[in-house]
């Protein structure tokens, strides 16, 4: 089981997310490369909800080539191109990911590889 790392002597976080993360010894932990909004077949949705979900299914993919889920991601990092977006990202995020909630981090960036991506998300898991 993870310990989720709230401590007391520090600001709350600002959002649904925890402070850190406790792996126990033993565990195998994947690390998921960046994912953007685009379908095997080149398909790449225009909203930012659409996109984030898309970039979580995604991952989903990736966690299950290792007999894993959403529920075993510990710790996510999210790109957005837009202050704008932090919302609707964080309207999918957490609805994705039950309490409590795994280490986050969201930055805005300047941009991608591809104009058309709005968000990326990279996770670590453990299972």
């Amino acid at each position: 089981m993870f310990r989720y790392l709230m401590p007391k002597s520090i600001k709350p976080p600002f959002a649904r997310y925890s402070h850190g993360v406790e792996v126990p010894a033993g565990k195998r932990l994947i690390l998921c490369a960046g994912q953007v909004a685009i379908t095997a077949n080149d398909d790449i949705p225009e909203g930012v909800e659409e996109q984030t979900e898309l970039c979580f299914k995604n991952i989903a993919a990736v966690l299950a080539e290792a007999g894993l889920g959403l529920k075993d991601v510990v710790r996510i990092n999210a790109y957005v191109t837009d202050r704008a977006y932090l919302k609707p990202y964080m309207a999918v995020r957490d609805r994705t990911f039950a309490d409590p909630a795994p280490a986050s981090t969201l930055m805005i960036v300047g941009g991608f590889a591809r104009p058309e991506f709005k968000v990326e998300v990279e996770v670590i898991a453990a299972g």
